[in-house]
């Protein structure tokens, strides 16, 4: 494994990710556990209208630039046919999925937890790497286990804190394509499995973070680490998975992205630092903007194809999260690639 060191940002970029992605997200998470802690509710109406919010908010955004990265990172010209070669391969392995969500929904509804504790737990990892020292991450092991504790606190907490939630969430997404489709995954929400995940998610925690200590010291990347593990225990353990979830997914892993993003467009990242915020999202919303367009296309499309028309506005939400999981895919393929060319792993 490459020293991720080798791939950290350029000093006045990574200041600037680091600036902007550390101590901001952690008050924006604090303040809503806070809040919840308090007792204050949103009804679940409003939650879902948060989650759809991301479409436009960062969300859907963040991996709207993937037929720029990686002639980016690879400091390569950006042509129109890489361009229609890139996006003929992007649909059809997002299609492929697409598909599956139709033949087996439940199955495709497990599949996506899976991709999205894997990705997530990437972005996480590259972004320590990225932007901080990260010398705990330079062992093999636990840098794959930080990849495992960082993805999963999304997937795994919200399951041991508001299972019926997390129920509720399944139940409306796999009901768009079979209602009652969904019974086979029934066991995941018994207390005896919740217990014994809690259990050895906690232990890995503990078990990676003290590894990772062991091998770097008391280093500035491990304390982050340590920190950032700790506070989204709590968030997701207090925060209701609806809500939580579209908070961390824009405000904590797609923001981290598109600053990834920024740091290797040397316009952007110009204009970063610089402290040109017009330029700077200028240069973001004009790549961006036909590849959002598209995934709204597709989905509406999704609206239409889904057997169960989505009643409700959880309805929309379900059929938002199989939009997010047919693009995630491909967009995972495409950032697992990134981390080597940016010699995270």
């Amino acid at each position: 494994m490459a020293s991720v060191t080798d791939g950290a940002l350029a000093s006045p970029v990574r200041d600037r990710v680091a600036a902007g992605t550390f101590r901001p997200v952690w008050i924006v998470l604090a303040a809503v556990g806070s809040v919840h802690l308090l007792g204050v509710r949103l009804p679940t109406t409003a939650q879902y209208g948060l989650l759809l919010g991301t479409v436009l908010l960062l969300g859907l955004p963040h991996g709207a630039l993937d037929h720029l990265t990686l002639p980016r990172a690879r400091d390569e010209p950006v042509t129109l046919r890489g361009i229609g070669i890139f996006s003929v391969a992007y649909l059809a392995v997002a299609g492929a999925y697409g598909i599956a969500w139709l033949v087996a929904p439940a199955a495709s509804f497990a599949g996506f937890v899976l991709l999205t504790w894997f990705h997530w737990g990437q972005g996480d990892r590259a972004h320590l790497a990225l932007a901080t020292d990260a010398a705990h991450l330079e062992d093999p092991w636990v840098s794959r286990l930080t990849l495992l504790v960082r993805g999963g606190l999304p997937m795994v907490v919200p399951l041991l804190a508001f299972p019926e939630q997390y129920r509720s969430v399944t139940t409306t997404v796999v009901g768009l394509f079979d209602p009652g489709g969904g019974h086979w995954l029934a066991p995941a929400f018994d207390p005896s499995t919740r217990i014994a995940v809690g259990v050895g998610f906690g232990l890995a925690t503990v078990g990676t973070l003290l590894a990772g200590h062991y091998v770097a010291g008391d280093r500035r990347g491990w304390r982050i680490d340590a920190v950032e593990t700790g506070l989204l225990w709590a968030f997701f353990a207090t925060v209701p998975p609806i809500l939580a979830i579209g908070v961390y997914f824009a405000v904590w892993h797609s923001l981290r992205h598109l600053a990834r993003l920024v740091a290797i467009d040397e316009t952007a990242s110009t204009a970063l630092t610089e402290g040109a915020t017009g330029r700077l999202l200028a240069r973001v919303g004009t790549g961006a903007l036909p590849m959002t367009v598209g995934a709204l296309a597709l989905f509406g499309a999704i609206a239409v194809v889904v057997p169960n028309e989505p009643g409700s506005l959880a309805g929309v939400g379900g059929v938002y999260l199989v939009l997010l999981a047919v693009l995630t895919l491909p967009h995972a393929g495409v950032v697992t690639v990134l981390d080597r060319v940016q010699r995270v792993v």
